[in-house]
């Protein structure tokens, strides 16, 4: 498919709205076809804290928020456990484009995508990105990552501390990863708050 590209390494736009509107108009896979709307991502533009998961389900499709369904309400409830509310974190996914029947995003869609996270990653600048699930942790970890074996692993991607954990859709699953991901909650809560005494 062509159509309107993803921005380049080296051409970002120069805030978070403009890289928005750019996105708004991209059609550089076949995902912009069968959504609804592009879902950008949101929180404050200058977040320390950033969640990045897979891709908009048909909630998040259907009223252009990420993280609004049934696994973004728990989220927030996390989220509210550990002293955070959902207006002081910023929350993005890897694809901007909800798949099909809500299918695991195909490589070349990611691919397509990707300049828009990475481009998201540069200009808010977090100190913590959490990866929910296994496709954040493939891409901003390293592409075999196992989430079981990533998850509540501490890494370093530039200046960025990143932790993956369990997806909250997961959970919603399987409700015996809910302690896993509110032990990785806790210690990215305590990460955080020591950024202020490190740097």
């Amino acid at each position: 498919m062509t159509g309107r590209a993803a921005p380049e390494p080296g051409r970002l736009p120069p805030t978070l709205d403009q890289l928005e509107r750019v996105a708004l108009d991209c059609t550089q896979c076949r995902l912009r076809t069968g959504c609804r709307q592009v879902v950008f991502g949101e929180g404050p533009p200058a977040s320390r804290l950033m969640l990045v998961g897979e891709g908009p389900g048909a909630t998040e499709d259907e009223l252009g928020r990420p993280f609004v369904g049934a696994a973004g309400q728990l989220l927030d409830r996390i989220l509210g456990a550990v002293g955070w509310s959902r207006g002081q974190v910023y929350i993005t996914n890897v694809v901007k484009c909800r798949p099909p029947g809500n299918r695991f995003p195909a490589p070349d869609e990611v691919a397509a995508c990707r300049p828009y996270l990475e481009a998201q990653i540069q200009l808010i600048g977090p100190a913590i990105i959490v990866c929910l699930g296994a496709l954040a942790t493939q891409t901003l970890v390293a592409a075999n990552a196992s989430i079981t074996r990533e998850r509540g692993r501490w890494s370093r991607r530039g200046e960025q501390m990143v932790m993956p954990t369990f997806h909250p859709a997961a959970l919603l699953r399987d409700g015996s990863k809910k302690r896993p991901v509110w032990d990785d909650f806790q210690e990215i809560r305590r990460a955080f708050d020591g950024l202020d005494s490190t740097g």
